[in-house]
């Protein structure tokens, strides 16, 4: 009995730290949730920007530039396995102190693999007649992997790819770096224009944390310009920056980030414990069905009699010339 209790610990022990690996694996997934709902606000800026003023429809050069990105989270209007959010942009000169055009967009995505999905009122600036697919991109899935990924792009209205460049450190966090090149592509035409075609070039980098898949460092060099039909020549830049997040929203990125993974520690040990606690009462169970209310063991001939007067039928394997 001792050796047969023994192995069953043994087995039992065996099997909850095996379970316990499989679920702490996806101890990020609640992290990932959580952050899909909070409020986030990022700060870029550049200097030597130029833009095309929507009042004086002149291009303005030489301009520092503040764009902030706020983000929130629409709980109410996901489902379990889907986050809505709803992003608004907007733009300053502080130099000329001249507000530029907002633009805004919602979007939905799966939470745990952070694929776009066409629900929930998505839209561009009110506009929803685009899919959006693809990766959202200021999310990435949760356990990132060093491959290329394919980012929705707000400008050309598409998935554009985004590929791993390499590892870097962020606030003390290791984050995978994609980056996405995009050169001359064509962009439709601007309502300042309706005879100049818009071309669009971008290389903009992403700072990812793979563990939880959230965005900690942006950097983007963006030119949106006007040009000629058929010479393709510029006319003038609609909209021409290098931008980057300032350090306060790194911080607060890792701040965010640091919670995320917090709770996904914490998400890890009480599944650990639930585990435990339940091999425990799984064990004594098991140990008690085989002893008597006596505290005695019960032989097994006493346990068929048993069975008998309940009426169980009890099976006996047969001869093999029966077979």
């Amino acid at each position: 009995m001792r050796s047969v209790i023994g192995l069953a610990v043994s087995g039992l022990a065996v099997a909850c730290v095996a379970i316990a690996i499989v679920a702490g694996g996806h101890a990020t997934g609640p992290s990932a949730r959580s952050a899909a709902s909070e409020r986030a606000t990022i700060t870029l800026t550049a200097t030597g920007a130029s833009y095309l003023s929507p009042t004086r429809l002149t291009e303005v050069t030489g301009a520092s530039i503040t764009v902030t990105d706020t983000i929130r989270g629409a709980a109410e209007a996901g489902f379990p396995a889907i986050a809505v959010w709803h992003e608004v942009s907007s733009a300053y000169d502080t130099t000329d102190r001249q507000p530029l055009e907002p633009t805004s967009r919602t979007f939905a995505f799966d939470r745990a693999t952070a694929e776009l999905v066409d629900c929930c009122d998505q839209n561009i600036n009110g506009n929803a007649a685009t899919p959006q697919r693809g990766i959202a991109g200021w999310v990435f899935p949760r356990n990132t992997g060093k491959r290329t990924y394919q980012v929705f792009d707000t400008t050309l209205g598409e998935p554009e790819p985004f590929a791993y460049s390499g590892t870097d450190v962020v606030g003390g966090i290791r984050a995978y770096q994609f980056a996405e090149d995009i050169s001359a592509a064509p962009a439709g035409f601007s309502l300042l224009s309706r005879t100049e075609p818009q071309r669009y070039s971008m290389h903009r980098a992403y700072w990812v944390d793979p563990a939880t898949g959230a965005l900690l460092k942006i950097s983007e060099n963006e030119d949106l310009y006007l040009t000629r039909p058929f010479s393709g020549a510029t006319v003038t830049h609609v909209f021409e920056a290098a931008l980057t997040t300032t350090p306060a929203s790194v911080a607060r990125l890792v701040r965010q980030d640091t919670r995320a993974r917090a709770a996904g520690i914490a998400a890890g040990h009480d599944r650990l414990l639930f585990l435990a606690l339940a091999g425990a009462l799984a064990l004594a169970a098991e140990i008690l069905s085989a002893f008597g209310p006596a505290g005695r063991a019960v032989p097994q001939s006493a346990r068929s009699a048993r069975q008998g007067r309940r009426g169980t039928v009890t099976w006996s394997p047969q001869p093999e010339a029966d077979k």
